[in-house]
């Protein structure tokens, strides 16, 4: 019996999973932790459902509801940001990372102590602390597994095969809902035209991003921590049906394409049943039905989060860290409706520019704290970008 935890169990990647495990034979999962937001009742629905042994909602201030809904479960409850450590140093063999942006760094870390499997969604472990992560990982004798479509692709393409041999990865966008809006309406975009993804079913920040292309440059910089490619190596490409996640090109001019239904339960059930392969509930592609894929290059004038990524991995260091932050911040800003969409991206290039002059973006990331210095400074100067802009 394989004893998992999901962090992030309320949001679209934790929801997917715990269909999975829904869906499997009696005794084959044990659930140890489900962790979640605000979403209370959800989170206590799942863990009655799964025998979680705790629930653990992120907020302290929504413990008494939890409480109150799990009275006479037996199942543990607590709240708060030591909390959700205190959950993934509970032995696992399985944990899956989703918690959102730069707060599921901690759990993800505390999870690889335990020598284990982390299934990383949390693409900003690997954008913020990706050496760390990975040494952390190592250290511990514990396995990394990506969940992002794209590199479970990249993964999958990559089995048996030398990573020498590599000439080329690149990762596929759809595009998401401006992809064919000139710049002056999307200036003008709002946010339910922002959230409207054309193609995933996907929370709402990880929506805004995709519309952005935040999301595909965050992805970007992860492709180059986790697998170790040069950024010159890796290339984004628009394709519109979202049914390629990933090519790998190797030496011999071969491309290697993972083709599959825009269902996050793919790339989640070959982490929770790999080595092997397990029987996911997807849909079958009929390719005659389909008939056509297209692909076009992204333009960086619309999506300029594109270009930024490619700075931040050419400076290294910190700059992943300050990008992330200064990215979530502006995404606040825009989700408050206190700037437009098209400000995020020059919030987050005037960050980048603001942490380069006051810590060094090139430093090496020597621990966690760096990670949090970085981050915290990045939030402060997208702010006061935000606050210059909309003066």
């Amino acid at each position: 019996m394989k004893r998992v935890s999901i962090f992030g169990a309320t949001g679209s990647i934790g929801e997917n999973t715990v269909d999975l495990l829904g869906r499997a034979a009696p005794g084959t999962y044990e659930v140890v932790a489900l962790t979640g937001g605000r979403n209370v009742k959800r989170l206590a629905e799942q863990a009655v459902a799964l025998r979680a042994e705790i629930a653990v909602t992120a907020f302290e201030d929504a413990l008494p509801e939890l409480r109150a809904a799990l009275a006479g479960t037996g199942i543990e409850t607590a709240a708060g940001t030591q909390a959700l450590c205190d959950a993934a140093d509970r032995p696992a063999d399985w944990t899956m990372s989703a918690i959102v942006g730069a707060a599921g760094l901690y759990p993800g870390f505390a999870a690889l102590r335990q020598g284990g499997t982390l299934a990383l969604a949390n693409k900003e472990s690997l954008v913020c602390a990706g050496p760390l992560l990975l040494a952390e990982a190592e250290a511990h004798g514990a396995r990394i597994l990506p969940v992002d479509s794209e590199h479970s692709a990249v993964f999958q393409a990559l089995a048996g095969e030398d990573i020498a041999a590599v000439e080329r990865i690149i990762i596929t966008a759809s595009g998401g809902p401006f992809r064919d809006w000139p710049l002056e309406a999307i200036a003008k975009a709002t946010l339910a035209e922002a959230v409207a993804h054309p193609n995933w079913s996907m929370g709402q920040r990880i929506s805004i991003d995709s519309a952005s292309m935040f999301n595909k440059a965050l992805e970007l910089i992860e492709t180059k921590e986790f697998f170790g490619v040069s950024p010159d190596q890796i290339e984004a490409v628009v394709h519109p049906e979202s049914l390629v996640h990933a090519l790998v090109g190797f030496r011999d001019g071969a491309l290697m394409a993972h083709i599959g239904p825009p269902d996050m339960r793919h790339a989640i059930g070959y982490a929770l049943t790999w080595p092997e392969r397990g029987e996911v509930p997807v849909a079958r592609l009929d390719l005659a039905a389909i008939g056509q894929l297209n692909f076009t290059a992204p333009d960086e004038v619309r999506f300029p989060a594109l270009r930024l990524a490619r700075e931040v991995m050419a400076t290294g260091g910190r700059a992943g860290a300050v990008f992330n932050g200064a990215k979530e911040a502006a995404l606040d800003l825009f989700i408050g409706g206190r700037i437009g969409f098209l400000d995020m991206a020059r919030i987050v290039e005037r960050a980048l520019e603001v942490c380069d002059g006051e810590i060094g973006l090139g430093k090496p990331l020597e621990s966690l704290d760096c990670v949090t210095e970085a981050d915290h400074m990045a939030r402060k100067a997208a702010h006061d970008a935000a606050a210059v802009l909309t003066a």
